[in-house]
């Protein structure tokens, strides 16, 4: 089966690699903007829009394919910050989280098409509760200028330097890097792309 990952994230890649070890990389290029939707809306509908995105456009009458999309937000008080446009932006979002608890959202759609031509998909989100202590002004400072959080959701990456400061977590941890890696796994062996022996 040929498996494609269509988000172009390191991270995503990083964490696929834990459940499929040969894929191949076609980052999306569909629109993001879609309007105001709750954030686990969102994230499907984004997901579901990369994923649809690189099926399309993969001429593969060949062989059985399965393409993998996904998207993550950070939500506080259920209003998604994407990634900031700027540091002061990346400031603003950082100090609103600090001394506080958010939510991760990630939505991941599966495409596949078997060998009888047949195409099935799924569209599910994850969700995990992040903890977050407080942070001076230079603190926040400090992090921004690292360059980190200007190609993150919500200004961070749980697995930088940005570690520090979160006190706790409820949920899976992998979902806040980027993908739900046990819910992958499992949604992944319901489809019988993973046969378990």
């Amino acid at each position: 089966m040929r498996v494609i990952l269509a988000s172009g994230s390191a991270r995503r890649r990083e964490l696929l690699k834990l459940i499929i070890k040969e894929y191949e990389v076609i980052p999306s290029a569909s629109d993001e903007n879609i309007g105001c939707y709750p954030p686990e809306d969102t994230v499907m509908r984004l997901s579901e829009m990369k994923a649809q995105d690189v099926f399309d456009r993969v001429d593969d009458s060949l062989n059985e394919l399965l393409v993998i999309g996904s998207d993550t937000v950070v939500a506080l008080d259920d209003a998604i910050l994407g990634k900031p446009a700027s540091e002061e932006e990346a400031f603003d979002m950082l100090k609103s989280l600090k001394n506080r608890a958010h939510k991760v959202f990630t939505g991941v759609t599966l495409i596949m098409r078997d060998r009888e031509r047949k195409v099935t998909s799924s569209t599910f989100y994850e969700e995990t509760l992040v903890f977050v202590s407080d942070m001076t002004d230079e603190e926040i400072r400090a992090y921004v200028k690292t360059g980190e959080p200007m190609d993150k959701a919500g200004a961070y990456g749980i697995q930088t330097e940005f570690a520090r400061y979160v006190t706790g977590i409820e949920g899976d941890y992998q979902n806040v890097v980027g993908l739900p890696v046990a819910k992958l796994y499992a949604e992944l062996k319901d489809m019988e792309v993973i046969k378990v022996l």
